[in-house]
This record gives C-alpha cells, structure tokens and sequence, in this order.
C-alpha cells in the first residue's frame, strides 16, 4: 500500500464525511472513494461503514486508524531525515480559546510560518471550550489544542503543561463582601453567579470546587468570553469565582483570594505521536505564555 492511499483513509476517518477528506486533501471525491476502496481489498476487511448522511469507522477500522498515522508519521519522518527540518511541511489544525489577554497569538503564529513556511496552520475553537477541543483531537479534527481541564477529562492525550493561574472572586465594589480579606466558597452560596458556558475549562474547575464545598450556586448569565466577564460583574449581574488574572480590569469591581484556593492549569494537548509538524508547533506553543507576569502562581 502507498503512503496517499493511507493517508486517504486517515482524512476519511477523521472527517467522517468523504467530500470533506477530498476537500482537505485537495482531490475528488471519487478519487479518495477508490482509495478506500483499494485500501480494504489490501487489508481484506471493510473499514468503513457508509450511509447517505454519514462514515463512521468499523471494528477493523477503528483499530487500523492508530497504525495508519504512526505509517504516515513514519513517511514524514524518512522524508526529513532526507531533506532536513527546511522541508517540513503539512497542516496544523489548531484549537485554541475564543480569547485570552495574555498571548499574543498573531506574533506567535507570524513567526511559525517565518520559520516553516511550507506548513499551513488552520485555527479554530469550540462553542463548548477545552471540553469541546478535547474531543475534536480525540476524534482526530484537531492535531494540537489548548486545553485546561481535569486530569480524568483528558484521557487519551498527550499534555504538556503551559501555565497556572490561580482562581479568585470577582464582586462588585458595593458587595457587603468586597471588603473581605479572603472568601470561602459558602460565603458565596447565596450569590447569583457570571460564568462561562457549561464545558469551558474553568467552568470544570469552579463547578467542581462548589460542589466539593457543598454549594449549589446559581449561574444566571453565561459568558463565553472570559476576559470580558468582569464587565458584568461590574454591572452589577453576579460574583464570578474564576482565574481573574484572565479577566479584564474593570472598575468598580474587587477581587478577593479564596480561602480554599485552586489553580486553573493551562496545557498543549496533542493525540500520542504527533507529526514532525505538530511537534514543531508544539515548540511554539512552549513560548505562548509570559513566564515573567504575576498572573502565574508558582508550582
């Protein structure tokens, strides 16, 4: 079998849709359709199950994808050795936060393709957050994604930790509250509450902790832009718990540690095995964050 017939068959089973892989790979749609198709007579097994609407993988599929990257990765890899580093090339599909004050993503991105120009980078984000991203690089719709989650939510995925901030309640300046040294979670059981939408990394973390304290706090307005959260605070909507070295300044509004603190802990997440091009990006990635600010708490 030849490395396009594979690599086919991988834009199929991570698409789900077979115009979608044509698409992606710059082919026909009949074109990628015979490959399949002279894919499963080599293998001498169907591989995927197609209707009308949808593709999904079959038993013998679902276990041929993982060798089907690693054959893949393996081409890319002779193919360097032979032209070095220089001739990387590939796409990059990024998934990151809708917004987050602290990186300067275009000037990062710039001087990517500065030093891989060959390499396209793809950016996207999900409408349920790091919850979302996880899944799309489960399901092979992204190569490499910013996720801030839960140990147990990120099973299957290779992690390297990129920064930590440390959540605190955000009040309005007129809250009996704001003068408050520290706050405990119950201090806050009778708040309504601004949070990001339910999935949203920091959204775990904080219904977690709540529910460790034993609070059954009401959320009444969701945000999904985190650094524009403390606008509403400040409006007068509700408290937020969340990492507040993330959000905006905003007057009128205080910010008080907790007394039972926890960190909001910001990592590159890639499936095992990345391509030579996502492990360069990963290089990237490694310099996203300021290592110099206060916003990070120390380890």
């Amino acid at each position: 079998m030849d490395l396009p017939t594979v690599e086919a068959f991988v834009a199929v089973a991570e698409e789900r849709h077979f115009g979608a892989a044509a698409a992606r790979l710059h082919l026909v749609q009949s074109s990628v359709s015979a490959a399949i198709a002279r894919l499963e007579r080599e293998l001498g097994a169907r591989l995927l199950d197609r209707s009308p609407r949808s593709v999904s993988l079959t038993e013998a599929g679902a276990a041929v994808l993982p060798e089907a990257r690693r054959l893949l990765a393996a081409g890319e890899g002779m193919r360097l050795a032979a032209v070095g580093e220089a001739g990387l090339t590939g796409t990059v599909r990024f998934g990151t936060f809708s917004a987050l004050p602290v990186i300067d993503l275009p000037r990062h991105l710039a001087a990517f393709a500065a030093a891989h120009p060959a390499v396209e980078v793809r950016l996207s984000t999900s409408p349920s957050g790091s919850t979302g991203l996880a899944a799309d690089l489960r399901a092979g719709r992204l190569d490499v994604g910013l996720v801030a989650l839960p140990p147990d939510l990120t099973g299957g995925l290779a992690l390297t930790p990129l920064a930590r901030y440390a959540f605190a309640a955000l009040l309005p300046a007129v809250s009996p509250l704001a003068g408050r040294v520290v706050l405990r979670l119950t201090d806050l059981a009778d708040e309504p509450f601004v949070d990001s939408p339910a999935g949203f990394g920091h959204r775990v973390f904080s219904d977690r902790a709540f529910a460790a304290a034993g609070v059954a706090r009401q959320v009444r307005t969701e945000i999904a832009d985190l650094p524009s959260l403390g606008a509403y605070v400040a409006a007068g909507l509700g408290v937020a718990v969340v990492p507040a070295a993330l959000v905006d300044p905003q007057p009128g509004v205080v910010v008080v540690p907790l007394r039972e603190p926890f960190d909001w802990e910001v990592a590159i997440a890639t499936r095992p095995e990345p391509s030579a091009a996502v492990a360069a990006f990963i290089g990237l990635a490694l310099h996203l964050f300021p290592r110099d600010r206060g916003a990070l708490s120390a380890d």
